[in-house]
């Protein structure tokens, strides 16, 4: 019997597959399941019940303070209305406590669903951002980040969780956001606290002026629609 030729190579070993990268559409459905979730919660609390419901007079003050925020940014995370949760910290804590507290939830939730947003969606969706309005959008936000965020703040009737989120899928960066918020929001935010510190006194200088400036930014909230529904309807009539 002949001897195997030495020079014959030994059989290759069979190759070892690949690990297939998770796929981003992976995170974003654990978004819409944390957010969904959220919003859902408020079928069975609502955070200005659990804040007005005799809470305050139960817990210390300097615990109630922290609690409120927390539950501010929570509520805004639920997509609960930003005027109610406003409302609320005029109500119990009058408008310079108010006002900090409102302030503090306000940027608390809008870091939270900054990151859910930057770390869940913004891959899965960038594809999507390349087309011509989409494109222009995200260069606008990664370039003039600031800017951008701080306008869609102030304009009235934009919807506070649409701005976290559109930002977060964006390119622009963490602290221009959070600054850009802090600032953008203290105008309405003061007229919500204003207005609710002041009801007790409705024919005092601060309610009546504060309730001019809602239905001013009604007025504004409406207008905009409007002129944003005229220009989509000429758009597609082109």
């Amino acid at each position: 019997m002949s001897e195997p030729d030495a020079t014959t190579a030994p059989p290759a070993a069979p190759p070892i597959p690949a690990v297939a990268p998770r796929s981003p559409w992976w995170r974003f459905a654990a978004l819409v399941v944390v957010l969904t979730a959220a919003a859902g919660s408020l079928l069975l609390w609502s955070p200005t019940e659990v804040l007005s419901g005799g809470l305050a007079d139960r817990m210390p003050g300097y615990w109630f303070g922290p609690l409120f925020a927390l539950v501010y940014a929570l509520g805004t995370l639920a997509f609960m209305p930003r005027l109610a949760l406003n409302a609320a910290a005029g109500l119990l804590f009058g408008f310079q406590l108010g006002m900090a507290l409102a302030l503090l939830g306000t940027v608390v939730g809008a870091v939270v669903a900054f990151a859910l947003g930057r770390s869940l969606g913004r891959e899965a969706l960038r594809p999507y951002l390349r087309g011509k309005w989409l494109g222009a959008m995200d260069q606008r936000f990664t370039e003039k980040g600031f800017r951008s965020v701080l306008v869609l703040r102030l304009v009235p009737g934009m919807p506070f969780q649409a701005t976290n989120y559109g930002a977060a899928f964006s390119g622009v960066r963490f602290l221009p956001f959070i600054l850009a918020t802090t600032i953008g929001v203290v105008p309405n935010t003061a007229v919500y606290v204003t207005a609710a510190a002041s009801a007790g006194r409705p024919d005092s200088a601060a309610f009546l002026l504060s309730a001019g400036v809602i239905a001013l930014l009604g007025v504004g909230t409406v207008v905009g629609l409007w002129r944003t529904w005229s220009a989509r309807r000429r758009a597609l009539a082109g």
